[in-house]
């Protein structure tokens, strides 16, 4: 059986034994028929909220926070659209804030790819720098004592906006609503504690959980002590399209989309497998090692202890040079090195939440990278490459034979399955 898989901007085609292959992709969510018609309708009619236009006045100072380039948020369609809503404001009254958290800066290129050269040419574009602390305002401290640092753009504005698409998140439960404060627009000593070896070995800080998750609950924390006066998050398909549009007040704006994101990518599997092929959604998901770790984590939802996991993911951004991701996977001889290193109480670098994720289930089961990258940068990121996706998933079923047996998630993270035995 052919099976096509999401791999960077064109995709690719598997061919595979079908006696052997479970294919779980999410639900198919049609698109909005007319997506703008209803776009403009969510704003005048939102959630638990009164109409944007009656809040936000002429003399306002508006700042819209919006996803960056490693987003698959249709901000092309979403921005202009949005941007119109306020065509009574002065263009100098918006500022259009990128929330980058810890990844690297957008690029002038980047921000025309995602959102036309004529909003670049027009509006205040500003790139969050979670490291530069003159850039921010200290709020206190959480309840779990880790400090509050978010951007002084965004406290400073008269009316704060929130923008984002929601999926399932591998710690957070789900992207959208209140991550974009945590960690979009927060500092990198705030983003830190909340990423941090304690809250992510919690058994709850995983995908499609929030009730529980200390991630999250911290995460919601600080976005109501910086509250946005309004958002606009949005749900997708596999081809882009808008399939739902969740404006108004922030955590009922977001339950609602989250309860229909739920529905259709969380997907139940009765058994574990053997083998899980995987993606990273393709681009843009897929530009770097870093990022692609979220699909390996999809699959580690349904391989069995002792499985093997194969990764697709293009990766042509290589392995992220900002950060420590790439310092932490050299500098550690093992697996289990890393673990000892991130779960130090007095060891802190940024992007170790994406090493400790990778190596916990590496414990579990072994990884294979099919991508772009040089087979020596993958082996020193303690993963195995392959040069091809058949033959390695047909020595893997022999492997694993009699009856074994492989699961295709050809949307990585787009799908998460979970086990009903639990």
């Amino acid at each position: 059986m052919q099976v096509e898989l999401a791999y960077g901007s064109d995709g690719m085609v598997v061919e595979l034994a079908p006696a052997d292959t479970t294919v779980i992709t999410p639900g198919y969510d049609p698109g909005l028929v007319d997506e703008e018609a209803a776009f403009r309708e969510a704003l005048r009619a939102p959630i638990s909220s009164p109409p944007l236009r009656e809040i936000v006045a002429p003399s306002d100072r508006v700042v819209i926070v919006f996803s960056d380039i490693t987003r698959p948020v249709p901000n092309e369609r979403i921005l202009p659209w949005l941007l119109e809503e306020f065509a009574y404001l002065p263009q100098e009254n918006i500022t259009l804030l990128v929330a980058t958290g810890t990844h690297r800066a957008n690029t002038r290129e980047d921000l025309v790819q995602m959102v036309g050269e004529g909003i670049v040419a027009r509006y205040r574009i500003v790139n969050h720098d979670c490291s530069d602390k003159s850039s921010l305002i200290y709020l206190g401290q959480t309840s779990y004592c880790n400090p509050i640092w978010i951007n002084s753009l965004y406290l400073g504005a008269d009316r704060k906006i929130l923008t984002g698409f929601i999926e399932p998140h591998l710690f957070a439960g789900f992207s959208g609503g209140p991550k974009a404060v945590l960690p979009g627009v927060a500092g990198l000593e705030t983003i830190m504690h909340n990423h941090s070896g304690r809250m992510l070995s919690h058994p709850r800080a995983t995908w499609g959980v929030l009730r529980g998750n200390p991630a999250y609950e911290e995460i919601l924390e600080v976005a109501r002590l910086a509250p946005p006066d309004f958002i606009v998050n949005v749900t997708t398909n596999r081809n882009r399209a808008i399939t739902g549009i969740f404006c108004g007040e922030m955590e009922a704006a977001h339950a609602a989309g989250v309860e229909a994101c739920r529905a259709s990518a969380m997907q139940p599997v009765e058994a574990p497998f053997d083998i899980v092929l995987t993606t990273n959604s393709g681009y843009p998901l897929d530009l770097n090692l870093y990022q692609a770790i979220k699909g390996v984590s999809t699959a580690a939802q349904i391989v069995k202890p002792g499985g093997a996991i194969v990764l697709a993911a293009e990766c042509r951004e290589g392995i992220p040079e900002h950060g420590h991701y790439r310092e932490i996977l050299h500098g550690c001889g093992s697996v289990r090195e890393i673990l000892e290193l991130v779960n130090r109480p007095d060891f802190h670098l940024q992007d170790q939440w994406q090493a400790q994720i990778q190596a916990q289930i590496q414990l579990k089961a072994q990884v294979f990278v099919y991508s772009s990258l040089p087979e020596e940068e993958v082996r020193k990121a303690h993963l195995n490459p392959i040069a091809s996706i058949e033959e390695t998933i047909a020595e893997l079923l022999a492997r694993y034979r009699p009856g074994a047996r492989l699961a295709v998630l050809p949307e990585g993270p787009q799908t998460i399955p979970y086990l009903t035995n639990g």
